[in-house]
């Protein structure tokens, strides 16, 4: 559906009814203007995507009004009527800004073409912005996760994708539900158009309406130019509500008049705009419990939660853990922005799979990265974790252990890599090769560990080691 707003400017009646008659039955919003001046009024807010302006009006001529709406920082896209006699004058009006220009009397097809190619033209422009904003948080999309409760939710986003209808995505902090909103997007039939996001707690309440939906110049204090809200922006598209739950309450009502009725009105504009828009909201908060204390609308929670899809913490789902962590050691090695460890330490990466991650993947994610910047010599180790991942890890001295190794952190930590080094030589058969293959290691590696371990008493002598000539 075309979204251009357009305005006939023309100071004969009859050709400028005619000219919106078409352009409203191609599905374009057209209003219209027959002075210079009544243009001029209605161009200075910025409200209009085209002007289709006469060059000849009575009380001035069109030139002259691209070249004040220049000045005055409108981006209205201008397109000049001419006489075929004035050509010179169009080749002027190009000069001062116009975009493009028809001859009289003007055919229908090649005006609709000529509007055609200017939307087209604009949603690239916009599409591009948005790529620019997304590209860096595209490489973390890319990992599948195994465990089966995130199997289901890959299930649900492939027969949601399918419709275009709302979706309403669940879960703590640093699940992942924009990456679910994404992957939504993406198998839909709105792939080619923009994915916009939009956190609802990250924006200053005297602002968010104008954000939605767009304002005028001048609209209010500060506003210098136009600007399309998000809703417009996303058209043919999808917009993603995050923290959906924290959107102030005189807000939750306009939010349901737009996606019940597809239309909004920029501040300060007079002009109701078309929207085709699907609306995916996300958030950590019980929008039920919310709705109990007033301060969230039930009519607008039963609207989003046409589909709802929940995201289980990564605590529920260990499955992922290990996939995860190696996943985000290569996201690492391909930002290069430090060198990529080559291995990590038994011990580290049983504190990884152990840990509870209150902060979900997000956490893991940062954990990882800080691992990632501190690690020498390619080998990722205890101490390049984070203390609060250390310590709030709950260990388990392995059999047979030295009585002093529930003492203090870093004895139980030793203890717990010698148990885990020695289980897995004797499950290899003695096979020092293999065992080290097994831990993440290389072999000259696991042998410097042993030393150590050996010279500090908690493994045995080499010797006592099972071993593989």
């Amino acid at each position: 559906m075309p979204t251009l707003n357009i305005l006939v400017i023309d100071d004969e009646r009859a050709i400028r009814q005619m000219l919106a008659a078409t352009l409203g039955r191609a599905g374009y919003v057209a209003d219209q203007a027959g002075s210079v001046a009544e243009a001029a009024a209605k161009l200075k807010g910025g409200d209009f995507d085209v002007a289709l302006c006469d060059i000849k009006i009575a009380d001035g001529n069109g030139i002259d009004l691209v070249r004040d709406s220049r000045a005055a920082g409108t981006d209205t896209v201008f397109i000049m009527i001419t006489a075929f006699a004035s050509l010179e004058t169009a080749v002027e009006a190009l000069r001062a800004g116009a975009a493009d220009y028809i001859i009289k009397p003007v055919r229908n097809e090649e005006l609709l073409n000529r509007l055609a190619s200017i939307n087209t033209l604009r949603k690239l422009s916009d599409e591009n912005r948005a790529l620019r904003r997304a590209i860096e948080d595209r490489a973390p999309r890319l990992y599948r996760c195994t465990s089966p409760a995130m199997l289901e939710v890959e299930r649900l986003v492939g027969r949601v994708a399918t419709v275009d209808g709302t979706v309403l995505i669940t879960g703590e902090s640093g699940t992942g539900k924009g990456l679910v909103a994404r992957a939504i997007h993406e198998q839909s039939k709105r792939r080619d158009g923009q994915f916009l996001s939009v956190n609802c707690n990250a924006i200053p309440e005297h602002l968010l309406e104008s954000e939605f939906f767009g304002h005028t110049k001048g609209a209010f204090t500060g506003a210098e130019r136009a600007r399309k809200g998000l809703f417009l922006q996303a058209t043919e598209g999808t917009l993603f509500l995050d923290e959906i739950g924290d959107l102030p309450s005189p807000l939750q009502a306009k939010l349901l008049n737009a996606i019940e009725d597809k239309e909004v009105r920029p501040l300060g504009s007079e002009q109701v705009r078309r929207i085709d828009t699907r609306i995916i909201a996300a958030t950590n908060a019980n929008l039920k419990e919310r709705i109990g204390q007033g301060r969230f609308r039930e009519d607008l929670y039963f609207r989003l939660c046409m589909f709802e899809i929940h995201i289980p913490p990564l605590r529920e789902r260990p499955a992922d853990l290990r996939g995860l962590i190696q996943f985000l050691l290569q996201v690492c090695e391909r930002a290069g922005d430090a060198p990529a460890p080559r291995e990590i330490d038994p011990v580290a990466e049983e504190i990884l799979l152990t840990y509870g991650w209150p902060g979900n993947v997000r956490e893991l994610e940062n954990v990882v990265r800080r691992a990632c910047l501190l690690a020498e010599n390619g080998h990722i180790g205890v101490s390049d974790l984070t203390s609060e991942i250390v310590t709030g890890t709950a260990f388990r001295a392995p059999a047979g252990a030295a009585p002093g190794a529930e003492g203090a952190l870093r004895e139980r930590l030793r203890t717990l890599e010698a148990g885990i080094i020695q289980r897995e030589i004797e499950a290899a058969g003695g096979d020092r090769r293999l065992a080290a293959q097994r831990l993440g290691l290389g072999l000259s590696t696991l042998y410097r560990k042993l030393e150590e371990l050996e010279r500090r008493g908690l493994v045995q002598p080499a010797a006592l080691l099972p071993g593989v000539e």
